[in-house]
């Protein structure tokens, strides 16, 4: 017959006790375990989709959509420097997988290139150095003729910056779900799979993942809180707006706002070249750049603020008067 040591014995009475007593909030509805007292233990296994199942999604980028968004933003920036810089040209246009220009005199078909090369950004991390540009400039086979196209690279770093951008933007619509168990992780260069247990009816999800992103640009009250506001009532043509953080602050912002997001030509994240913070820079058509111009000249040292889904992602201050139509953030 064996013998164990009575400690030994009341180690694994003791171990399987507390196995027993962590593992009962498993047993019970989370409203019962809610109740328990603060000392007895409460947490539940989270469950997989393996063991759980619920709803898997793998969404795929359009590379096509965001090559021609990107030409299209070349173009236009192209206009504009061409204008500003007083160079004659004739048809400006997208050909393929590039836009070519046509310088009008010959004379000043070097000026325009130094002028198109500046739209030109190096590729990469400031601290690790450039691999290469995002655009490439040279002359056409044809006489002023001037060839814009992405590179290889280029078109990478702007997939992969999409698609960043985009798993930003459905994680927050899924945390509006209440829910920690969803899963939103980028697979492969171009796309994002969304994992949430427990979830059998994926309709929901679906038409969540698939609203169309509102992002505007608001002005911020220039006396009033939104603290505030919250305490009295927000003036007339005024709104509360959350932040982002889901940090309890809040914005009172102008309903009407400053620019729309359909007035947004592009937006990219990058690094400032003097001070390697991320910055994000934009660019609008012309009405927005019209009316953000505006703006931002009758409105310099006070905040604007960049309401994604009606949360505000950020208040920055307007330091200087932002003209072109483009800038920086």
């Amino acid at each position: 017959m064996l013998h164990f040591q009575t400690w030994k014995v009341v180690g694994v009475i003791l171990t399987c006790l507390l196995g027993v007593i962590f593992a009962l909030p498993n047993l019970f509805s989370k409203e019962t375990v809610e109740s328990w007292p603060d000392w007895m233990p409460k947490r539940q296994l989270s469950l997989g989709l393996d063991l759980r199942g619920g709803a898997h999604l793998l969404l795929a980028m359009d590379v096509n959509d965001v090559r021609k968004d990107w030409l299209e933003s070349i173009r236009e920036d192209a206009r504009r420097r061409l204008r500003d810089a007083r160079i004659g040209f004739t048809g400006l246009g997208i050909q393929g997988n590039s836009v070519v220009v046509r310088i009008a005199q010959p004379d000043q078909m070097d000026a325009a290139l130094k002028e198109l090369r500046g739209l030109v950004q190096p590729i990469g991390n400031p601290l690790l150095g450039s691999v290469g540009d995002d655009i490439s400039v040279q002359r056409g086979n044809e006489p002023g003729l001037i060839v814009l196209q992405p590179t290889e690279a280029g078109m990478q770093q702007r997939i992969s910056n999409a698609v960043g951008a985009s798993i930003e933007t459905v994680r927050r619509r899924i945390d509006t779900l209440g829910t920690s168990e969803a899963s939103v992780v980028r697979q492969g260069s171009d796309r994002i799979l969304v994992q949430f247990p427990g979830l059998q009816d994926t309709s929901q999800l679906k038409a969540l993942i698939g609203e169309t992103a509102r992002l505007s640009f608001h002005e911020v009250h220039p006396s009033i809180s939104g603290q505030e506001a919250q305490i009295s009532r927000p003036p007339p043509g005024y709104r509360i707006y959350p932040s982002a953080d889901d940090d309890g602050f809040v914005y009172l912002l102008r309903e009407t706002p400053v620019v729309r997001g359909d007035q947004l030509v592009d937006a990219q994240p990058g690094f400032d070249q003097r001070t390697n913070e991320p910055i994000i820079t934009f660019r609008f058509n012309q009405s927005g750049a019209r009316a953000f111009g505006r703006f931002t000249q009758e409105n310099v040292g006070r905040p604007f603020a960049i309401v994604l889904d009606d949360k505000v992602l950020s208040a920055p201050v307007i330091r200087e008067p932002i003209l072109g139509g483009s800038g920086q953030i």
